[in-house]
C-alpha cells in the first residue's frame, strides 16, 4: 500500500498523525505515550482508526497501528505473533527492514518485550530476542513458538486499518498461520527459572489499573 492508497480513507487528523510517524523510531514513541487499554469494558482488538480516537492500546492494537504506519509510507504491514505456555498471553509485534536487517516495535505495559533495533539478519534472530524475557511470575520461561511474518496487505485497508469493528478474523489468522519452535519439548524441562531481580522488573509498568495493575 502507499499514501496514494491510505489518503481517500483517511480523515484529514488521521491523515496529520501518519504523516508524522514517518520512521520506525518516531512509531514506537508514538505508541510508547498511549496509555494501556486495559480492556475494563471487554475484549477488544481495535482497528488503527480507534486507536487513534481512543487514544488507547494493547500490544494487538499497537502492533497493528505501527503496521499501518509503515504501510502509508511504503512498508509492508507485516506482524509477528510469539505463542507461549497455556498460562501465560501471546504477544504481537510490528516488524519492519532497514537496510537489510529486521527490527520491531512493540507496544507493552512493561519494561521487557519492548522495541528492537534493526540489527537482526533474520526474523528468527529476532524472535529469539525476546526468549529470556518472557517468563512467568514464578520464573518459568514461557515463550513457544513465534510465526513467519503476516502481511496485511492480503486484507483491503478498510478492513482492517478504519473499521469500526474488532478485529478478531486478524487474530484467528494470526493464531493459525505458520508457527516455529523457539526451543524442543526435551529442552523445556531443563531451562533456568528467572532470578528474583529479573521477577521484579515485571513491577514496573509505565501505566496502571485498580482492577488488575500487573495487567499487560
Amino acid at each position: 500500500m502507499s499514501k496514494k492508497m491510505l489518503r481517500p480513507l483517511l480523515s484529514l487528523p488521521e491523515i496529520k498523525v501518519f504523516e508524522q510517524l514517518s520512521t520506525p523510531l518516531k512509531i514506537q514513541d508514538f505508541l510508547d505515550k498511549l496509555p494501556i487499554n486495559f480492556e475494563l469494558r471487554g475484549e477488544t482488538y481495535m482497528s488503527p482508526r480507534r486507536v487513534l480516537s481512543t487514544r488507547t492500546a494493547h500490544c494487538m492494537e499497537g502492533a497493528l497501528l505501527a503496521a499501518a504506519a509503515l504501510s502509508y509510507h511504503g512498508q509492508k504491514p507485516l506482524l509477528m505473533d510469539f505463542q507461549t505456555s497455556y498460562d501465560d498471553e501471546d504477544h504481537v509485534v510490528a516488524l519492519y527492514r532497514q537496510k537489510g536487517f529486521w527490527g520491531a516495535i512493540s507496544k507493552t505495559n512493561h519494561a521487557v518485550l519492548r522495541y528492537r533495533d534493526p540489527v537482526y539478519k533474520t526474523v528468527r534472530e529476532l524472535a529469539m530476542s525476546y526468549f529470556h524475557e518472557y517468563f512467568m511470575w514464578d520464573g518459568r520461561k514461557s515463550l513457544r513458538a513465534y510465526s513467519a511474518p503476516v502481511d496485511l496487505n492480503r486484507y483491503r485497508p478498510e478492513k482492517w486499518i478504519t473499521s469500526d469493528e474488532n478485529l478478531f478474523f486478524i487474530v484467528g489468522d494470526l493464531d493459525g498461520s505458520r508457527h516455529f519452535p523457539v526451543v524442543t519439548k526435551k529442552n523445556i524441562l531443563s531451562l533456568r527459572v528467572a532470578s528474583k531481580i529479573e521477577i521484579n522488573s515485571l513491577r514496573l509498568v509505565e501505566w496502571s489499573s485498580r482492577k488488575n495493575p500487573k495487567d499487560n
